[in-house]
C-alpha cells in the first residue's frame, strides 16, 4: 500500500511559480509510473508530467518548458515546479503512482494511486 500526501498549491499571478510536493510512504513491488495529473472543473483528469520506468520524463505539450518534474528516491517525493504559470494552469493537481503489488498468492497486480488534491489557482 501507498499513502501520498501533496502540500504547495495556492493562489499565485500569471506569470509566477509554485512547487508542489508529493510523499509516498508504504511500499509496493514495483512503481512504473509517478507524477502529477490536474482537473480542472468541468474537465477531465490529464496528465502533467511523470516519471517513468528507466527514469526518463513525460511532459503534457500545455507545460513542456515552463514545468519540471523531479524527484528523490531516497525520501520517496516527486516535485512539481511550475514556472511561468497561466490562468489556463489552474486545477486541482494530484500525484500519482501506478504500478504492481505481489498478492498473498504471488501473483502481480496492478496498482494505482492518488493523493487528495491540492488547489492551483492563477489569477490573470
Amino acid at each position: 500500500q501507498l499513502q501520498l500526501v501533496e502540500s504547495g498549491g495556492g493562489l499565485v499571478q500569471a506569470g509566477g511559480s509554485l512547487r508542489l510536493s508529493c510523499a509516498a510512504s508504504g511500499s509496493i513491488s514495483r512503481i512504473n509510473t509517478m507524477g502529477w495529473y490536474r482537473q480542472a472543473p468541468g474537465k477531465q483528469r490529464e496528465l502533467v508530467a511523470t516519471f517513468v520506468s528507466g527514469g526518463s520524463t513525460n511532459y503534457a505539450n500545455s507545460v513542456q518548458g515552463r514545468f519540471t518534474i523531479s524527484r528523490d528516491l531516497a525520501k520517496n517525493t516527486v516535485d512539481l515546479q511550475m514556472d511561468s504559470l497561466k490562468p489556463e494552469d489552474t486545477a486541482a493537481y494530484y500525484c500519482n503512482v501506478q504500478g504492481a503489488r505481489r498478492s498473498s498468492t504471488g501473483y502481480m497486480l496492478p496498482v494505482d494511486y492518488w493523493g487528495q488534491g491540492t488547489q492551483v489557482t492563477v489569477s490573470s
